[in-house]
């Protein structure tokens, strides 16, 4: 039974540490998928089973466990930065600027909390520890992972953070949820008008979505106009996909010339199609497919976008029209419609909506790609140019007044930083930047069972030596009070002053601590899409404010 026994044992053996990771990483989502009043810890229980195993003396060589520690948190960080990165710089844009200076307030009031628990206790937790509760009373890990880069640059050598993120986390889940409960019952919300004003709102202030109106012009100002100069009296942008005219259905381009009783089949912004409709003339009923099209049938047809050339382009300098006989009256990106502008840019994975002749239509479809296998496989190329240019940007020093070490954004920061770059702008360099979401999750959750099996085993040894039989208790104490106290002052400021919406503050408030069981109890309870919007308006913030705010913590106390 040697062999066995080696497999349980040897710290230098591949098969040991293979095994023991398959081991933690299982039993802790399978664990996590135990709910307990209808919340559950998720993947973060890898961590509470790491810590278990490395109690009773189930360990690793160090340097491996290091290694991975690492390599996950890269692999983690740099693909949340891909997902948020292409709406992180629109997040500020159209409300958003509110909901973002609110979640900044909540991450800059939990330091604040921080700080004040710590010179009240006098130093009897050291500024580590502390940081460690911080990140696990707003549960989250990437902090917690900066946190623990920032101090290995440091040459720390005390107990690991990861004791005191254990103690916090399970009731920072709790106390997340507590805050709106007691937000609603204070603020006195009655859900039925929450519910109402978001529904009013929503149908007072439609989105720039494509609309589709069907015109006979009647206005004899635009008898023998071209569409090009329609565009410009109306000053906005539509795209007309087919026209009748003489009893025969073209695509028309920006020369076609307009006469009194054609009839045309535009695609528009939404809220445009009002003072469209009051140009040029009135609704009609057109049934095209049956229209006289013998010589060139019209069809439609939506067009997937593989070829990386096309990446960066905009819709104009494709110039569809002119050059293939089609328009292209909408794109949808990531499961929603956008209008086709000529400005706009095209992705790789966009689905391109194409009305054309069925020859026209098939040369289009060979320009743009148009298969699927090509989206099967993740852009390796652009993953791991993105983590070599993040190491290198993260290894930058820089220097600060009175820190007698250069700061770094370290293995966290930097990888998170040219993410969210290359998410937003990597088309500008030709970089495919599209992955599949479900391969991104893949990656990311790989990386993030990595980082937390490595640190749960590696603070296991000593865990309940500090922890249950030292200052655990208060550990469980200061966390809840950094989760509660910040989400409560916010929260009632942001209701009775700046009057958010209860369904879209509960959302921030989630999104506010990156914490997706509570944005699952969010939209259990509110039965819409306004704390999802919430949610996702902060997150790409927060979640770069807190990688960078656990490392400064670090680098600026210690």
């Amino acid at each position: 039974m040697n062999w066995l026994q080696d497999l349980l044992t040897n710290p230098n053996s591949i098969a040991h540490i293979v095994a023991l990771y398959a081991f933690v990483i299982s039993g802790g989502v399978l664990l996590g998928k135990i709910k307990v009043f209808g919340i559950s810890l998720g993947v973060t229980f890898v961590l509470f089973v790491g810590i278990l195993v490395g109690h009773f003396g189930f360990t690793g060589n160090p340097a491996i466990l290091s290694f991975l520690q690492d390599f996950g948190l890269i692999l983690f960080v740099f693909c949340i930065g891909l997902q948020v990165g292409p709406s992180f710089f629109s997040s500020f844009k159209e409300g958003g600027i509110r909901l973002n200076l609110l979640a900044t307030g909540i991450v800059a009031f939990n330091i604040i909390v921080a700080l004040i628990i710590y010179y009240a206790l006098q130093g009897r937790i050291e500024v580590p520890m502390i940081v460690g509760i911080l990140c696990g009373a707003v549960t989250n890990t990437p902090g917690l992972g900066a946190a623990n880069e920032a101090l290995q640059q440091l040459n720390y050598d005390g107990p690991e953070i990861a004791m005191g993120y254990a103690c916090a986390y399970p009731l920072g889940v709790i106390g997340i949820i507590l805050s709106m409960i007691l937000i609603r019952y204070i603020c006195r919300v009655d859900l039925d008008k929450e519910s109402e004003a978001i529904q009013q709102a929503e149908e007072a202030n439609p989105h720039l979505k494509p609309f589709r109106i069907q015109l006979r012009v009647e206005n004899p100002a635009l008898n023998g106009k071209t569409i090009l100069q329609l565009q410009n009296f109306l000053a906005r942008n539509l795209v007309c996909s087919r026209i009748l005219q003489n009893g025969e259905v073209n695509i028309p381009t920006s020369k076609t010339v307009l006469h009194t009783g054609d009839e045309m089949n535009i695609v528009c912004a939404e809220d445009d199609a009002e003072a469209i409709e009051a140009f040029i003339g009135s609704k009609i009923e057109v049934d095209w497919e049956h229209q006289n099209t013998e010589n060139k049938p019209m069809v439609s047809r939506r067009i997937l976008v593989t070829q990386p050339s096309i990446n960066g382009k905009t819709v104009g300098e494709l110039h569809f029209s002119s050059m293939y006989g089609v328009n292209v009256t909408r794109v949808n990106r990531s499961g929603m419609d956008l209008f086709a502008a000529r400005s706009l840019t095209l992705q790789v994975g966009d689905r391109v909506m194409v009305v054309g002749p069925q020859d026209a239509i098939e040369r289009v479809a060979n320009m743009l790609g148009n298969q699927l296998k090509r989206l099967d496989h993740p852009n390796i190329v652009t993953i791991f140019v993105g983590i070599l240019c993040g190491i290198l940007f993260g290894s930058i020093p820089i220097a600060f007044p009175g820190i007698p070490t250069p700061v770094k954004l370290g293995l966290a920061g930097g990888p998170l930083i040219i993410a969210i770059l290359i998410g937003r702008f990597g088309y500008k360099v030709r970089l495919v930047t599209y992955t599949t979401m479900s391969a991104n999750l893949m990656l990311r959750e790989v990386g993030l069972v990595l980082f937390l099996a490595s640190v749960g085993i590696k603070a296991g040894e000593n865990f309940v030596q500090t922890v249950v039989e030292g200052d655990g208790l208060l550990y469980v104490g200061m966390g809840f009070l950094i989760t509660l106290l910040p989400l409560m002052i916010i929260g009632l400021i942001a209701r009775l002053y700046y009057k958010i919406n209860y369904y879209t503050l509960i959302g921030l408030i989630a999104g506010s601590t990156t914490d997706p069981p509570a944005l699952a109890y969010s939209n259990q309870v509110s039965g819409n899409d306004a704390p999802a919007v919430g949610y996702s308006t902060v997150y790409p913030l927060v979640m770069f404010l807190r990688i960078l705010t656990a490392q400064l913590f670090i680098l600026f106390m210690a």
